[in-house]
């Protein structure tokens, strides 16, 4: 079989709804990469969230974390590492306008920085509980342009906080919203998607679109199934991406879903 690109979204797809890892996902993974196959992780997971688990999979791949916006291999310097910023005037007007706005928290994030204005609620797992002094969002403390900023805000504002973004900035950034319970924006520069990222990937390592083998369960994973020359939306995903997709796997996240398809896909052995 010819070598192939597999790219994994994470939450919903890779990790089960405890955001584990099965020991059945880890071994499958890692008998893909010793079979000769790519695996990248491919999510809107900022690295500091997602480095843990490219460590339990034993990956030497690139990453992708924020939906595209970063692209690089851990724990060591690759030439083919790129990132997309924004402006972080963007991200100090919303602090100079949070009395104006109904923003609860503000927050920008690159591949080593987290900056945060407040402490998010508890509801919020995936950012951290404390906040250092040097992680207090201010004029002083940005001193780079980030790779993502994000809006926590109150449901019934989203819409209002998301189109006075796109109406000042909408020529430089995109607005992705959270799925879930909780209300949460995030503001990327203008254009950024996991398929591009995964095109460029698929590149580097030239390895030929038909194939690329992408798993995904939610809307950010939609252009990436729509890319690859297999996209295969998990059994748990939205009916959008199931629809979008070439294949759905017989088993959800709860269940090696991923890992499942794999072994069988791949005839990897036993």
């Amino acid at each position: 079989m010819s070598q192939k690109l597999i790219t994994i979204d994470l939450d919903g797809t890779t990790l089960n709804s405890q955001n584990q890892v099965s020991p059945k996902t880890v071994a499958v993974i890692q008998a893909a990469t010793k079979a000769g196959h790519l695996v990248s992780i491919v999510t809107g997971r900022p690295y500091r969230i997602s480095a843990a688990i490219y460590d339990q999979l034993q990956l030497k791949t690139p990453m992708v974390n924020f939906n595209g916006a970063l692209t690089h291999i851990p724990h060591q310097h690759w030439q083919g590492e790129y990132k997309r910023t924004i402006s972080k005037a963007i991200v100090l007007d919303m602090l100079d306008n949070q009395q104006n706005l109904p923003l609860k928290m503000v927050a920008a994030e690159g591949k080593h920085t987290y900056l945060a204005n407040h402490l998010p609620p508890a509801s919020l797992n995936f950012f951290p509980t404390t906040l250092a002094q040097d992680q207090l969002l201010s004029r002083t403390s940005l001193i780079r342009n980030p790779t993502s900023m994000v809006l926590f805000v109150d449901a019934h504002q989203e819409q209002v906080v998301r189109n006075t973004v796109l109406h000042r900035y909408g020529q430089q950034v995109d607005v992705g919203v959270w799925g879930g319970p909780t209300s949460v924006l995030e503001v990327v520069s203008k254009g950024i998607q996991k398929a591009k990222a995964v095109a460029y990937l698929a590149k580097e390592y030239h390895i030929d679109r038909q194939n690329i083998i992408a798993f995904g369960d939610e809307h950010n994973d939609a252009e990436m199934l729509a890319y690859a020359g297999r996209g295969v939306a998990m059994r748990n995903a939205t009916p959008i991406i199931k629809g979008i997709a070439n294949d759905i796997t017989e088993f959800d996240n709860n269940h090696d879903g991923l890992a499942r398809y794999l072994e069988a896909y791949l005839k990897l052995a036993n």
